[in-house]
């Protein structure tokens, strides 16, 4: 897995638990729909800390939090 697929995951499965929709995540964070609609849908593999950091400020996550997750072990490596 690489890690544009790992935070895709992430975000879904964060949405899931908190019972929220990818749409209202975007509202509460403050990102665009068309952006989280992208990272969401595989379009965008290259998502910004800052673009993160603003997803966990409306989950009310910390960053630690975020990528506290069994998606971000083993990933690929970027570099080949």
């Amino acid at each position: 897995m690489n890690i544009g697929e790992a935070v895709k995951l992430r975000i879904v499965e964060l949405c899931e638990e908190n019972n929220i929709t990818v749409n209202k995540l975007a509202t509460i964070s403050g990102v665009t729909q068309s952006t989280l609609s992208n990272i969401t849908g595989g379009r965008n593999n290259s998502t910004t800390i800052s673009t993160i950091k603003k997803l966990c400020d409306g989950l009310n996550i910390s960053i630690e939090d975020f990528f506290k997750s069994e998606y971000f072990k083993n990933l690929e490596q970027e570099i080949k």
